[in-house]
């Protein structure tokens, strides 16, 4: 009897804690900025001198395959931003830019790079 009760009473938690998860991820997708292509005009000529250079490599601090990013999802775009800007990923250049970024400015320039083929 005590098993039956501390089995409903473990998988009623989880449920809880299951959906405090997916409204919190819903409340942050709905005060996220919406992005603007056309706002992102400004915001990008940071950005051509590596990935607008088909098949460019950076040589600092590695040769480093610099990816394309044109046509890539914008939520993985503001993602990867976010990662450099927090320093989960590390590259010097796109870690400096990241961080001189606000999230509209992240917003808009995902929205202008997965626009393009």
């Amino acid at each position: 009897m005590k098993l039956r009760i501390s089995l409903k009473c473990t998988l009623s938690a989880l449920a809880v804690m299951a959906s405090c998860v997916f409204a919190g991820q819903a409340m942050a997708a709905a005060t996220a900025p919406a992005g603007n292509a056309k706002a992102a005009l400004g915001k990008t000529s940071m950005c051509i001198g590596c990935h607008g250079i088909p098949g460019y490599k950076a040589s600092f601090p590695e040769v480093y395959h610099v990816p394309k990013i044109a046509g890539q999802n914008a939520q993985y775009i503001i993602a990867a931003l976010k990662e450099y800007a927090s320093g989960a990923r590390t590259f010097p250049t796109m870690e400096a830019i990241a961080k001189s970024l606000s999230a509209q400015d992240m917003a808009d320039i995902a929205a202008y790079y997965s626009s393009l083929k």
